[in-house]
């Protein structure tokens, strides 16, 4: 709970504030074990007060239960004198401090010891939930290596080794840094970065992240990277982001707490005071009868003032959005705030990138056709010395298949080369005028070209001209992945029917590939600066059949970075390393399964219904809890039932999605 102090944050996962933690630490508060013996000690205590009560003198059994009260509530007396001192008198250690006392001076000795020690048994019980909880995170978090090897063999820690450093890495040793494998073979354990379970060859030219496991053989890396910036760090600096940003929900507990606990303590004062007059002077009792009304109303007002206690959904609210970020934590999936959680639970529509994301991205030539006056050979040739120096995947296909077939280029004979990002390259090569990439790009360029024929097959294209005529086209295949139709199956199964693909890829490839998959919308030959408003035109066609619900937008993270950061929620998949993707997305996923995509949002609709049941039982219980306790049907002892084992009830509730297994991988 809020300590008072506005420069506080309210810790998610407990309630209560950074304040209070900060006091905690600094306190001489007993560990695990000595905080147990002394809890068994307030524990016999207060057996012994119940046992003898009517054996000892009254002196000896008020001693024997304040020994007990003193014992098992110390840390929450203490909070509650050291707030109050600050003006924060509207606390749950405040409230039960005071309903306690109050039940000592009515002379209810053993209610005051009992609520004191079933409190801290609650308390022990939620602590051992939240650990649990952390537990699903801090296991993500031993990617973090201990120790950096350098050849010498000396050890030194990871974030004082600078790029380009080499290191050494020992059989059962976890990589320091992102790097490239200068010499040794082994196979590496991806676990706990990418959730494959398969471990991966290594050798000399492979890429490899801090965090992954060397198996077999002694390997020795070269770094590309500070640790800050490795795939390990941006992990962690997403974990650790996400732990202090609130939902709606959580901001509305917060507020609402701060109202509530007010209102209930003048209520219970005024419980006690203007109640017993009120039955006086309407009955027209006896000042006997006045003094019993004032005790018995007295009881009933420290019986609401324990009852009203909001820990409940103080703590479940925010803990359940904790316990779902290490649950999805757990399937693969990072996100950086409870808030996401939402938005994913509320999607009305999922729109993909489509080369990468719902395809391999590896394309290969399938076709060759050139004009009249060109061969396959010569046609690959100029398109190859075009595409030498492009990253794109059509490019590095068309590349990979004039190495196949042994053509060689002439790297002298390529000059004035001029790349236009999504649309192609213009060059000189053997003093000839060439143009390769898009239709339309070769048509901007001057090149008059009629529609080619075989513009229905499901290929995308890599168009050529030279010296302003067109010389033929280059078709190449990119296959859907293995798991793309599962994927968008169960997307519609579990309430998302609007799907739709954004790519720079040809009208027919998209098409081919949405029909297959049963995607209603398509974007074609759209360039990476057009996708935010392809993105905004779809996602508002489509919340307009859905109103209400949010639009995400699923890209690998590399040329998708401006679409993914517009989108209610953007996810990154596959996206290990990639600075674009753990800066922009919302949403990581760790490795390159699509299933992942419902994966996360069925995860969040569960834990979102988790919260929502938090809310409604904490405050339905509590409300019939506050009846009975005015009405003077319970006492105390199940005034702590109220607080203590409401707020266990939640959070049990709260922590269930950690045990839950992956639902579709």
């Amino acid at each position: 709970m809020d300590c008072g102090d506005k420069n506080s944050e309210v810790c998610c996962c407990c309630g209560h504030c950074g304040h209070n933690r900060t006091e905690d630490k600094k306190s001489n508060k007993p560990d695990k074990k000595e905080g147990a013996i002394i809890f068994a000690i307030a524990a016999l205590l207060a057996m012994a007060g119940i046992l003898l009560q009517n054996r000892l003198p009254g002196y000896a059994v008020f001693l024997l239960f304040l020994a007990s009260w003193i014992l098992s509530g110390r840390d929450v007396i203490i909070k509650a004198a050291k707030n109050s001192l600050k003006g924060n008198f509207f606390d749950e250690n405040f409230l039960m401090t005071i309903a306690t006392t109050g039940a000592f001076i009515i002379g209810e000795y053993p209610e005051a010891a009992a609520v004191m020690l079933f409190y801290n048994i609650g308390e022990m019980l939620q602590e051992a939930a939240v650990k649990k909880t952390r537990h699903s995170i801090t296991k993500l978090m031993d990617i973090r290596p201990d120790f950096a090897r350098l050849p010498d063999g000396s050890k030194v820690h990871p974030e004082t080794i600078q790029p380009g450093t080499l290191l050494t890495v020992f059989p059962g040793e976890k990589i320091p840094l992102d790097g490239i494998i200068e010499k040794g073979e082994s196979f590496l354990d991806t676990t706990a970065m990418t959730g494959e379970s398969v471990p991966r060859p290594a050798y000399p030219g492979v890429k490899v992240f801090a965090g992954f496991i060397n198996g077999s053989g002694e390997i020795t890396v070269r770094t590309s990277t500070i640790w800050q910036q490795t795939a390990a760090g941006k992990m962690l600096e997403i974990i650790e982001n996400s732990r202090g940003k609130k939902t709606k929900r959580e901001k509305l507990i917060t507020s609402f707490s701060k109202i509530y606990t007010p209102v209930v303590t003048i209520s219970a004062v005024i419980m006690a005071v203007f109640f017993p007059l009120i039955s006086f002077h309407l009955l027209g009792f006896t000042d006997q009868s006045l003094n019993d009304l004032f005790k018995t109303w007295t009881y009933r007002a420290l019986t609401f003032l324990v009852i009203s206690c909001p820990c409940a959904f103080v703590v479940s609210v925010p803990l359940g959005y904790f316990g779902g970020i290490g649950a999805e934590a757990k399937h693969g999936i990072l996100i950086k705030g409870g808030e996401y959680i939402d938005i994913l639970a509320d999607a009305g529509c999922v729109i993909f990138d489509k080369t990468g994301t719902l395809t391999t991205g590896v394309f290969s030539v399938e076709k060759i056709i050139p004009e009249k006056s060109f061969t396959g050979n010569e046609l690959l040739e100029i398109a190859a010395a075009a595409e030498r120096k492009s990253k794109h995947p059509l490019g590095t296909a068309v590349c990979a298949e004039a190495e196949k077939r042994g053509i060689y280029i002439d790297m002298g004979e390529i000059s004035g080369v001029t790349e236009k990002a999504g649309g192609g390259v213009i060059l000189e090569y053997r003093n000839k005028r060439i143009i390769a990439g898009s239709l339309r790009f070769i048509r901007e360029n001057e090149c008059t070209v009629s529609e080619p024929e075989g513009q229905q097959e499901n290929f995308s294209a890599v168009f050529i001209s030279v010296d302003g005529k067109f010389a033929g086209k280059i078709l190449l295949r990119d296959q859907e992945k293995d798991d793309a139709l599962q994927a968008i199956q169960i997307l519609k199964k579990i309430g998302i029917g609007k799907t739709g693909i954004i790519t720079g890829d040809t009208k027919q490839a998209a098409e081919k590939t949405a029909e297959r998959l049963g995607i209603a919308e398509t974007a074609a030959s759209v360039l990476p600066h057009e996708k935010v408003e392809k993105f905004t035109y779809l996602a508002e066609k489509m919340k307009e059949e859905t109103p209400g619900k949010t639009a995400l937008f699923v890209g690998d993270g590399i040329n998708d970075g401006a679409v993914i950061a517009c989108a209610d929620a953007g996810i990154a998949m596959g996206a290990l390393g990639s600075d674009v993707a753990v800066e922009a997305a919302d949403v990581v996923l760790m490795n390159d399964k699509l299933l992942l995509v419902p994966e996360a949002v069925l995860l969040a609709k569960k834990i979102k219904r988790i919260v929502s049941e938090n809310i409604a039982v904490s405050i339905s219980i509590k409300l019939l809890f506050l009846v009975l306790g005015a009405a003077g049907i319970i006492g105390l002892k199940l005034a702590v039932f109220a607080d203590v084992g409401v707020a266990l009830i939640a959070v049990l509730n709260s922590i269930r999605p950690l045990g839950w297994k992956q639902f579709f991988i």
